[in-house]
């Protein structure tokens, strides 16, 4: 068995092969054209092929779907995508691959026996559809950030000149007013602006009800959407993200297991009897955080119970240590319900049943 570690790069792959002694069989640095690339895949194959194949490591990032699948198509029996270890004071990318090598051969044996790994952090590889439903919902956010940015700029535009009182309906974006803006009578360069912004704006609506279609179409064949929509009156939009980004529930354990994953729980220092409990660790990714704070307001008006717990944590820790608690309960919930495959009920129809 051979151990490849990859430290990746756009331009380039920085190589370091090791064997089953750990010794360093090959260093090599190759540029990431396909010519290239392949060239290098295909020496690694035969070099491993009396040696019971290869298994390599690469650090996660934004990049790495088409490299996983190149060595996966060049005889590669198994990948690792794994979180950058921590910063150190002297890194190259010749030290990296060296480390990355290192660490798979020192976890040779537990390899082998399909233990876990010690000393390396493995990221889930989401299958085709979870990694379709990410981009999906990934880019349904991003089109929103922008139309917001259009919607905040025509209105700028109109207030610079005090007509936002003229609109002829209450709406700022209603049809009646997206059509008088069209048409009010505006200084030359603030009607250029004016136009350009209502240019983006109709195609961002556009875009807009494609990807929202898509979305739905999705939602409607995955079950698990279905039992996550019961939950807090989710979207297809939300339910489908959060559904995409936890992969299989069994890789959690239990309910806050998900609430760490997702990184709304407090970070600690702990060292002898001193416990000290700090802001909530972030460690997941930004987005869901982001739908899990949107979801928070939804979450209290549909269920009595929960929002007379979140009002007492309001009282003694504050509206914002409130809605972060709000935030871990909704991840528990996400895991019981995705767990017990059973659609959600309130607090207060569950106390309801007990009595």
């Amino acid at each position: 068995m051979m151990f490849v570690g990859i430290d990746q790069h756009k331009r380039h792959l920085t190589i370091c092969v090791r064997n089953d002694q750990g010794q360093i069989m090959l260093r090599r640095q190759v540029k990431t054209r396909w010519e290239q690339t392949d060239c290098f895949l295909e020496h690694l194959r035969q070099l491993s092929a009396g040696r019971g194949g290869y298994v390599a490591v690469i650090e996660v990032c934004g990049f790495n779907d088409w490299l996983i699948e190149r060595l996966k198509q060049w005889g590669c029996t198994r990948v690792l995508l794994i979180k950058p270890p921590g910063r150190v004071r002297q890194k190259t990318d010749r030290r990296d691959a060296a480390k990355l090598s290192e660490l798979l051969w020192m976890n040779r044996d537990r390899m082998a026996a399909g233990e876990r790994l010690l000393s390396v952090s493995e990221v889930y590889q989401p299958t085709a559809a979870e990694q379709h439903d990410r981009r999906l919902t990934h880019l349904r956010h991003k089109l929103g950030r922008r139309l917001g940015q259009a919607k905040n700029a025509m209105q700028h535009v109109l207030r610079r000149h005090n007509l936002e009182q003229e609109r002829p309906t209450k709406g700022a974006f209603t049809q009646a007013s997206v059509r008088w803006m069209h048409q009010v009578s505006l200084p030359g360069v603030d009607r250029l602006e004016l136009d350009m912004w209502l240019q983006q704006y109709g195609l961002l609506v556009l875009q807009m009800k494609e990807v929202n279609r898509q979305i739905g179409a999705r939602a409607q064949r995955n079950k698990n959407v279905a039992l996550l929509r019961t939950a807090v009156k989710m979207g297809d939009y939300s339910a489908l993200a959060i559904r995409a980004h936890i992969g299989p529930i069994e890789r959690f354990p239990k309910a806050q297991s998900l609430a760490n994953f997702f990184g709304v729980t407090p970070g600690c220092r702990n060292s002898g009897e001193a416990e000290r409990r700090g802001r909530i660790t972030k460690a997941g990714h930004p987005f869901i955080r982001f739908l899990m704070g949107q979801l928070v307001l939804h979450a209290l008006r549909s269920d009595a119970g929960l929002r007379k717990w979140y009002q007492g944590v309001k009282r003694r820790r504050g509206a914002k240590i409130a809605r972060v608690a709000v935030m871990r309960r909704l991840c528990e919930t996400v895991w019981h319900v995705l767990k017990s495959q059973e659609a959600y009920q309130p607090v207060s129809l569950l106390q309801q049943t007990a009595v």
